[in-house]
């Protein structure tokens, strides 16, 4: 969907006039927060977000990918595959799966870490479990109580921060700030914009850890544009961000097309802009998640060649600081488990 433009206004009177409703969403959503989740039996970290639309979840589950890694695990990435036909629970295959099947970003995701992909979350952990995970790292899913969380760490966009801080449908909140803050264990911080400020305090002031990033372009995506004009288009959460990102890279974007979040290209439009782009000698780039929905099982259709990804990397300010939380979470959540499973020392058990 595209996102209404007053959610990213201050509160006007449609919003107001949604407040009731975004009351009664909210008191639905922050009571569901609160049950307790399925003990997955190995540590859970969950990547999510405040409110609906794109705020750089993707990045940061990869970038998490890699440090849990060089940490010695094995993680299996768990999605709900938002936009994709398939149920599940099922591993993501690139020969077998297109976007419409699982969704765009597991199938992005998939060309570096195992995903599972399950409408059940439950179902899901045990199929990941099965592949010889040592850790889940779940895409989304903060707000849905299914599977208990070891950590969950926010992804919040320094420029657009909340938009008008509202509960949905007024505004793009998915449940009331203060409770989704409560179960915040460390905030990362995308950009150098000022939108998260107020959040970011709050977090520091409950003892949680703050984490500056930026998202930097590979260097090979860079070179890949270098002396181009671009025609760039973007069907995600935030496609202004993506056109920013290019400038802001040294590349000359010429045209701009912006579409919903996860919008399904069909052929015609996806041949309109590569058409476009050829009548005023540009070249045609978009997100590597926006490829991703142009991918069949065969791979990306020939109606599609000569689009040009721009790849991008989630690099943080304090890498350290993050990989000590990160160890340190799953610490405490092996630790946690062990207790649970065979008491705590010297505790009598039954036989």
């Amino acid at each position: 969907m595209r996102e209404p433009a007053f959610w990213h206004r201050p509160p006007s009177w449609i919003s107001r006039l949604l407040l009731p409703l975004g009351a009664l969403y909210g008191a639905v959503a922050g009571q569901r927060m609160q049950r307790e989740g399925f003990d997955a039996g190995i540590p859970v970290l969950c990547v999510g977000n405040y409110h609906t639309g794109g705020a750089g979840k993707t990045p940061t589950v990869l970038a998490l990918t890699r440090l849990l890694r060089d940490l010695g695990e094995t993680p299996v990435v768990l999605s709900r595959g938002y936009g994709g036909r398939l149920r599940g629970p099922v591993m993501v295959d690139l020969a077998r799966h297109a976007a419409a099947d699982v969704g765009d970003e597991p199938l992005m995701l998939a060309a570096t870490v195992p995903v599972a992909v399950a409408r059940d979350r439950l179902n899901g952990v045990a199929l990941a479990r099965s592949q010889g995970a040592s850790v889940i790292l779940m895409d989304d899913g903060f707000q849905n109580p299914a599977v208990a969380k070891d950590a969950s760490l926010i992804v919040i966009d320094s420029d657009r921060g909340l938009g008008n801080a509202c509960v949905f449908p007024a505004g793009p909140l998915r449940a009331p700030l203060h409770q989704q803050l409560a179960r915040t264990d460390a905030l990362i911080v995308i950009g150098n914009g000022a939108a998260a400020n107020a959040v970011a305090a709050a977090i520091a002031a409950q003892g949680g850890p703050v984490f500056a990033a930026r998202l930097k372009p590979t260097d090979a995506s860079v070179a890949a544009l270098a002396d181009k004009r671009v025609l760039a288009f973007a069907g995600i959460g935030d496609p202004g961000r993506f056109f920013r990102t290019l400038r802001a890279s040294g590349i000359e974007v010429v045209r701009e097309r912006a579409f919903a979040d996860h919008h399904p290209f069909s052929q015609g439009e996806i041949e309109a802009l590569i058409a476009e782009a050829a009548r005023e000698g540009l070249t045609s780039v978009t997100t590597e998640k926006d490829l991703a929905r142009l991918r069949t099982a065969g791979g990306i259709p020939s109606w599609a060649h000569g689009i040009v990804p721009f790849a991008v990397t989630l690099e943080f300010d304090d890498a350290a600081g993050l990989r000590k939380f990160a160890s340190g979470q799953l610490f405490k959540a092996r630790e946690k488990k062990f207790s649970k499973n065979s008491g705590r020392p010297g505790e009598r058990r039954d036989p």
